[in-house]
């Protein structure tokens, strides 16, 4: 199910577009710059049909404690969709993660420039389960599966579209380990979330 958010979301004060040179077009995972605890990952996918121009796994504060949250950023305006031109997209689009082919269904949720891919949450706060780290820091490929077109009325739904990440590429499980050392750490270092381009 589709959500969309509706509370503060710290944004990029400093990579705007993701102008660091450390950062544009880095080959597989690449953390936070110039930092002791990095925040955040970034990484552009393998393959996509769709308008992702990065995949980011970021430290939220949430409450009294914080989470990771994958958000997928977009190339130009608009809704995540295919990039060739397609009929209406859905009210309820889905979406699974898929890492070395063991499938997990997952929420999409949107804010005004990302979306949110979570599995799990803390109270109204989306997150990834604990579950789905273990495996993104272990496993080899993330791929991203979307049921976002309309089918028409004869057609069961299915998934239209995808987005592939290699995840050992660039600093591969270690990125994801340093981030998790982010929400489980005591530093009041947070992500201030790079956006794509």
């Amino acid at each position: 199910m589709a959500y969309l958010l509706n509370r503060p979301l710290m944004l990029l004060a400093g990579l705007i577009g993701l102008a660091s040179p450390a950062m544009a077009g880095a080959a597989g995972w690449a953390l936070e710059a110039n930092v002791r605890d990095p925040s955040y990952a970034v990484t552009e996918p393998t393959s996509t049909n769709l308008n992702i121009d990065v995949v980011v796994l970021t430290c939220e504060q949430v409450t009294d404690r914080r989470g990771l949250q994958l958000r997928l950023y977009l190339s130009g305006n608009g809704p995540l969709a295919p990039k060739v031109a397609t009929t209406a997209l859905k009210d309820d689009p889905r979406v699974e993660l898929v890492v070395d082919g063991v499938s997990q269904p997952a929420e999409l949720l949107f804010a005004d420039d990302f979306v949110v891919v979570a599995d799990s949450a803390d109270g109204t706060m989306p997150l990834l389960s604990d579950a789905i780290l273990d495996k993104l820091q272990a496993g080899r490929r993330l791929e991203l599966k979307f049921d976002l077109v309309q089918e028409r009325s004869n057609q069961a739904p299915s998934f239209d579209s995808s987005a592939v990440v290699d995840l050992q590429a660039g600093a591969g499980g270690r990125a994801v380990t340093a981030v998790r050392q982010c929400a489980s750490g005591s530093t009041q270092h947070l992500a201030e979330t790079p956006r794509g381009r």
